[in-house]
């Protein structure tokens, strides 16, 4: 087994030799100074896309302080977005209307919520999943179709529905911590790719001995 090359922006070679153009590598089609990806994280769409950043987080304009943090081997399906902090508005006053937006003077300045949104490694984000402001997904999240995520969302967790819920966990608590321990996404890619048969089945055992 060889993993795909991750300088590449579109990593999938269909069968005629073409390149998949609906499949990229964030980090080789993204430069954008809020985001941080990690490598081999991918993200899918049927529509032709020529703005991946804005496409999938619309509101990250980049003069505020917040980020949008992605690990290593996500995979983000058609419809994915990320809402993160600078779509918010302030609700403390009498009302919720931004006017200091509509200044250039105070647009900078006007940062009523300025978490990060931070995505793990090796999560899979379903079709049209809704990612919140200041969202926290942990490593091997799987978020199911649809599902609206907001807050904390604990390591191999699956979690569905609005707002998202836990349906069950990938693995016991003990088998999560080897997991994190393990670390295979910060392996090497000669490691990881000698390892994939082994990961595709599940077979932690024969994980710590990769």
């Amino acid at each position: 087994m060889r993993l795909p090359d991750p300088s590449r922006a579109y990593p999938v070679t269909l069968p005629d030799g073409s390149e998949h153009q609906g499949t990229v590598f964030l980090n080789r089609v993204i430069d954008h100074a809020a985001w941080t990806i990690g490598d081999y994280s991918y993200a899918s769409s049927f529509d032709v896309v020529e703005d991946w950043a804005t496409h999938l987080a619309p509101y990250l304009f980049g003069y505020g302080p917040e980020t949008l943090q992605i690990g290593r081997y996500c995979q983000i399906a058609h419809g994915v977005r990320f809402i993160t902090s600078g779509a918010n508005h302030a609700m403390d006053g009498v009302t919720t209307f931004p006017f200091p937006i509509f200044d250039p003077a105070q647009m900078a300045e006007y940062q009523p919520d300025s978490r990060d949104t931070i995505i793990g490694h090796d999560v899979w984000l379903g079709y049209g999943a809704l990612i919140c402001p200041g969202a926290r997904i942990g490593n091997g999240v799987i978020v199911g179709a649809g599902a609206v995520v907001r807050g904390t969302v604990p390591d191999y967790a699956i979690v569905a529905g609005n707002p998202a819920q836990v349906v069950r966990m990938r693995f016991s608590q003990a088998e999560v911590e080897t997991l994190n321990a393990l670390a295979w996404w910060d392996w090497p890619a000669d490691r990881v790719a000698a390892a994939v048969p082994t990961l595709l089945a599940g077979d932690l055992d024969g994980l710590l001995s990769c």
